[in-house]
């Protein structure tokens, strides 16, 4: 395995130091974190120890993948207003969460959203649907998240050879594994709060850097990106540079935005987090939490962008391996040098690693919770770890499929990956969510509608679309079966599924509105909460 130069500049051997070190002491952390796990409520929900402050800490490094630090920062310092617009989406996002999820979740439900889904259905159906649903979107959340692990190795490593890209990829997916498997949901939680402390210090530290160079005055940087861009270089302070090409692109737009802001609220690792707090107010002060951590975040990115095109420059951006994605790393060069390239690439790998350690454990923890327990063996688990056997067991899996997956994609466009991901959430779990909490009369018949539905149908038009086909963009160029004109299918599947788990309701003489009137009480004012989640 021959070490290039990535970023030209930059130090390999001392990205791969620091990044080894941060390895070191997060797995100190994590083997220090098994020592309490024990029983599944240890395994799947950390006990419910950690406090509001804590969890929010964990979502926000849970949230913040590499696509939000590298993939935004590029999109600002190429277009401007256009790239900020990706923030907004992922930030609004929360306030659904907020408003309409957490609290009623964190009530309900005990380890996962199949909790939720049949506590006043029948068990089998809708927990084997609820599965589905969150294996299909942390498999294509999972794969994107290897897949960028490739794209940062050839950029910040300068591993250009398959060889090396697959045993750095495969290096990135055995620590995975190791965190879940010793450390469960309180060692993967220590290693989101570490690795958000890292990321937002790291902006943060790089935010104030830029300004400084402008006399801390914002629009002197923005003139200052505007002025290196050259002709037409105004248009990076105006909506339109990339979206508002024409009538397409805009709806296009439209439609990534829904996906964008309704999605997040129907991810399973983030769902997930709601139960590893002790109380339902906790649950609303770590999503709070979670909100001024990202939204700082991403106001730091704002400048890191900017901040980009001003002093490395859009030509330079353009032409370095990886393109956008260089924007943040080229920027820390010009800075810092290869001392903080270092830290930033450690900090870029740290934030895959946090990522897909979360949708590990929270696909893991589906499939034992409900396939293994409630499904296959009806709720009468032989012993109390069977269930977390089987979740490690699962966990060993999907890290195998997920290095396997990385490695074939890694040269792929995989965009897609993602907007399928959040199209899925959006789509087959969050109409069945809100439902389920609102609706008196939703029934079985409308939640399986509803996901198998929405699935369905998301992913049929992404595979018709041109995220897949048609275009020089494309995940498959020389083809072009691309009948579906929008590479987000959002606004055709979002509303599609509200309908089907509407119509599957009607449609079905099955009457649960008593079951449905427990729920209530129970979500509203956490009455039985802490019974339903003794373990």
């Amino acid at each position: 395995m021959t070490l290039a130069q990535g970023v030209e500049g930059g130090s390999p051997a001392l990205n791969m130091t620091i990044f080894a070190a941060f390895v070191a002491v997060t797995l100190v952390v994590v083997f220090r974190a098994s020592r309490n796990t024990k029983t599944a409520s240890d395994y799947y929900a950390a006990g419910r120890a950690f406090s509001g402050p804590q969890n929010g800490t964990a979502i926000a490094g849970d949230y913040l993948s590499a696509a939000s630090f590298l993939g935004i920062t590029g999109a600002i310092a190429l277009n401007g207003y256009d790239g900020f617009l990706y923030s907004i989406g992922f930030l609004v996002a929360w306030l659904v969460a907020l408003l309409l999820v957490a609290e009623l979740m964190r009530n309900t439900g005990k380890f996962t959203m199949g909790d939720v889904l049949a506590f006043r259905m029948r068990q089998r159906p809708v927990r084997a649907a609820a599965a589905s649903s969150t294996l299909a979107v942390s498999f294509f959340y999972l794969l994107a998240q290897m897949a960028g692990a490739g794209i940062l190795v050839s950029l910040l490593l300068g591993i250009s050879s398959d060889a090396g890209q697959a045993v750095v990829i495969s290096v990135v997916g055995v620590v995975m594994i190791i965190y879940v498997l010793v450390g469960g949901m309180k060692g993967t939680t220590w290693v989101q709060i570490i690795k958000a402390a890292l990321l937002i210090t790291g902006a943060g530290a790089m935010t104030i850097w830029v300004l400084g160079k402008y006399g801390l005055n914002l629009s002197s940087l923005l003139g200052g990106a505007v002025e290196r861009a050259g002709a037409g270089g105004e248009a990076l302070l105006n909506p339109g540079a990339k979206y508002g090409v024409s009538t397409e692109t805009k709806i296009d737009f439209l439609s990534l935005g829904l996906a964008l802001v309704l999605g997040t609220a129907g991810l399973p690792h983030v769902l997930m987090r709601f139960y590893t707090v002790p109380t339902a107010k906790d649950a609303r002060r770590s999503v709070v939490w979670a909100i001024g951590l990202i939204g700082l975040f991403y106001l730091f990115s704002l400048v890191l962008g900017y901040g980009a095109g001003a002093i490395v420059g859009p030509d330079a951006i353009k032409a370095a391996p990886g393109g956008a994605n260089a924007a943040a790393p080229l920027l820390a060069l010009e800075l810092g040098g290869p001392i903080l390239l270092g830290f930033i690439a450690a900090v870029a790998f740290a934030t895959i690693l946090a990522v897909v350690a979360g949708l590990t454990i929270t696909a893991s923890a589906s499939f034992a919770h409900d396939v293994y327990a409630n499904v296959i063996k009806k709720g009468k688990v032989d012993s109390k770890n069977a269930e977390v056997r089987v979740a490690r067991i699962t966990a060993l899996v999907i890290g195998a499929v997920a290095i396997v997956g990385g490695i074939l994609a890694k040269d792929q466009n995989v965009a897609f990956l993602v907007a399928l991901a959040f199209a899925v959430a959006a789509s087959a779990n969050l109409p069945t969510i809100l439902y389920s909490l609102f609706w008196k009369r939703f029934n079985t018949s409308g939640a399986l509608w509803s996901i198998y539905g929405g699935l369905a149908v998301t992913i049929l038009l992404i595979v018709f679309s041109p995220a897949v086909s048609g275009t020089s963009t494309s995940m498959l160029k020389n083809v072009d079966f691309a009948w579906f004109p929008l590479s987000n299918p959002g606004l055709v599947s979002i509303p599609l599924s509200f309908f089907l788990g509407w119509l599957g309701t009607v449609l079905s003489t099955e009457h649960l509105e008593d079951k449905y009137v427990e729920m209530e009480v129970r979500s509203l004012t956490g009455a039985g909460a802490e019974r339903a989640t003794a373990h």
